[in-house]
């Protein structure tokens, strides 16, 4: 019984897999879709427990699916601890948790099961090249955030400095100026706080610049680390013997 399970919740290339695959995605697309009729003002008391009846049916089935997946599990709680089994678990734990009207907002986070989805399609293909991407640029992202946290303080004490006299609201604290420095770095510029002072307006401009740079460097990394896992599984699929179109 074990074994034919797994080849329902688990085995996607057969076609009781598919199905049963299909299934819950379109389960879980509707509860996404009946989680934000919900938020609609004015809706009828009948329309709301409509909802709430589709929510109670997806949640059972969601529950039963979660169970399953750790039954057919070879190693349970690798898959209890792993990324789509925590997903699993907060997709249906605000329904069964007391008062937990507040933690109704973690549903949103059923969209991520949908990758599960990509699994049936060439997509894999492409999620693993993401997955090669992420080894090959992680020592570089890792020290891009130190040095971005780095200039992110720095530029929020230079512009406390430049702007506390003038704004002493707006610019409190180098805490206060964080916001500025987030929004500057980033290059969105909201307008909501923003230099009056002849210093703070050069200073400004700098941080614009380095701002750019800013926003560019990760693209490029990457850009490049695709570049290179494409490569890399270009050469492994030709080991394997599986022929790879020529676009690949």
């Amino acid at each position: 019984m074990r074994t034919y399970l797994r080849t329902i919740v688990e085995d996607n290339t057969t076609r009781i897999g598919k199905i049963f695959d299909y299934s819950i995605q379109f389960l879980i697309l509707l509860s996404l879709v009946t989680f934000s009729l919900e938020t609609l003002p004015g809706i009828s008391k009948s329309t709301f427990d409509l909802l709430r009846g589709v929510e109670t049916f997806c949640v059972i089935v969601f529950s039963v699916e979660y169970i399953l997946r750790i039954y057919v599990a070879e190693k349970p709680f690798k898959y209890i601890f792993s990324f789509y089994g925590l997903i699993d678990l907060i997709a249906i734990l605000p329904f069964y948790l007391p008062g937990s009207v507040g933690l109704s907002y973690l549903r949103m986070f059923r969209v991520f099961r949908v990758f599960r989805a990509l699994k049936l399609i060439r997509y894999n293909r492409a999620l693993n090249r993401f997955h090669i991407a992420a080894r090959i640029v992680r020592e570089e992202i890792v020290l891009f955030f130190i040095v971005t946290s780095i200039l992110m303080f720095l530029t929020a004490a230079g512009i406390y400095f430049f702007e506390n006299e003038a704004q002493p609201d707006q610019f409190a604290s180098i805490f206060h100026s964080l916001w500025w420095a987030v929004v500057t770095l980033t290059t969105v510029g909201y307008g909501d706080v923003y230099p009056i002072t002849m210093g703070g307006k050069m200073f400004t401009f700098f941080v614009l610049v380095i701002g750019v740079g800013i926003v560019t460097v990760p693209a490029g990394l990457v850009a490049t680390a695709l570049s290179k896992a494409r490569e890399i599984q270009r050469v492994e699929l030709k080991a394997a013997g599986i022929e790879i179109d020529e676009e690949y």
